[in-house]
C-alpha cells in the first residue's frame, strides 16, 4: 500500500512539473500583456508649471494664458494651426469626387447638423476662442485654446453659446499652473458627446468612459490599466 501511495505521489509530481513546463513553453504574450508592459508606469511630468514665475501672475482672459504658452512652447502654435482639430477639416478621397477638403466646416454631423449659422454653439467643441457667425481668424495664435486639451485640474469648461470661450468663473492661474499631458477628461468632453449628445456619434464612446470599469473598457478601466486616450491615439506635431 505504501509503495502504491509513493508511486502515485511521484507520478503526480511528474505530471505537475510536466504541465508547468509545457504551460511556460507554450505561453505567448498577449496584446494586453504588451500594453501592461508599455504603460505600466504612469506618465510623470518633466516640469512643474506651478514653479514658473510667468504663470503666477493674474490672468484676466484665456488668451493671456495662450500668449504665455507660446512664449516657451514656440512653434507649437504653428503645428496646432495646421491640425484637423483647429481647421475642422482634412483632405479625404471620395470616390467620384477625388480628393476634397471635408470636416465640420462643410459636412452634416448627426444631430448637430452643420456648423454654419450655429458657430457660437458648435465652437464649444473647437480648440479656439472667438468664433461666431461673422467668422473666425484661423491665423491668430492667441485664439488657440491650449487649456481645453492640457488642463489637468479637470475644472476647465467651455461656456455654452460663447464661441469657444470658457466659463468666466474659472481660475485661469490654477489651471495654467497645472497643465500637462491630455487625459480622458480632456478628450472626452468633446468626443464622448460628438454628434450632439452622449454616445450619439460613436457607439463605443460615451460619458461612461470618463471612469470606466473593466466590463465597459478593458484598456481604460480605472480598476485595470487605466489607459488614457493618447496612450494609443498618438500623433506628431499636434
Amino acid at each position: 500500500m505504501k509503495k502504491i501511495i509513493g508511486s502515485l505521489g511521484v507520478l503526480i509530481l511528474v505530471i505537475i512539473v510536466a504541465v508547468g513546463t509545457l504551460t511556460t513553453q507554450n505561453y505567448e504574450e498577449t496584446v494586453l500583456d504588451k500594453l501592461r508592459d508599455s504603460f505600466g508606469e504612469k506618465h510623470i511630468p518633466s516640469v512643474d508649471h506651478s514653479k514658473f514665475a510667468r504663470l503666477q501672475k493674474e490672468f484676466h482672459s484665456p488668451n493671456e494664458v495662450t500668449a504665455e504658452c507660446i512664449e516657451c512652447h514656440n512653434k507649437r502654435h504653428e503645428e496646432v494651426m495646421h491640425s484637423n482639430h483647429w481647421n475642422w477639416e482634412r483632405e479625404e478621397y471620395i470616390e467620384g469626387r477625388g480628393i476634397v477638403s471635408i470636416g465640420k466646416k462643410n459636412a452634416m454631423n448627426n444631430f448637430c447638423i452643420g456648423t454654419q449659422g450655429n458657430e457660437k454653439s458648435c465652437a464649444k467643441c473647437h480648440i479656439g476662442y472667438g468664433m461666431d457667425e461673422k467668422g473666425f481668424s484661423f491665423t491668430d495664435a492667441n485664439n488657440i485654446d491650449c487649456l481645453v486639451c492640457h488642463d489637468n485640474t479637470e475644472t476647465y469648461a467651455k461656456a455654452p453659446n460663447a464661441g469657444g470661450e470658457p466659463l468666466a468663473t474659472l481660475n485661469f492661474n490654477k489651471i495654467a499652473e497645472n497643465v500637462g499631458k491630455p487625459k480622458r477628461s480632456n478628450c472626452g468632453v468633446c468626443h464622448f458627446f460628438g454628434g450632439g449628445g452622449d454616445n450619439v456619434k460613436h457607439g463605443d464612446l460615451s460619458s461612461l468612459m470618463f471612469e470606466p470599469s473593466s466590463d465597459i473598457d478593458v484598456h481604460m478601466a480605472i480598476d485595470g490599466m487605466d489607459l488614457q486616450c493618447v496612450d494609443c491615439h498618438t500623433t506628431e506635431q499636434h
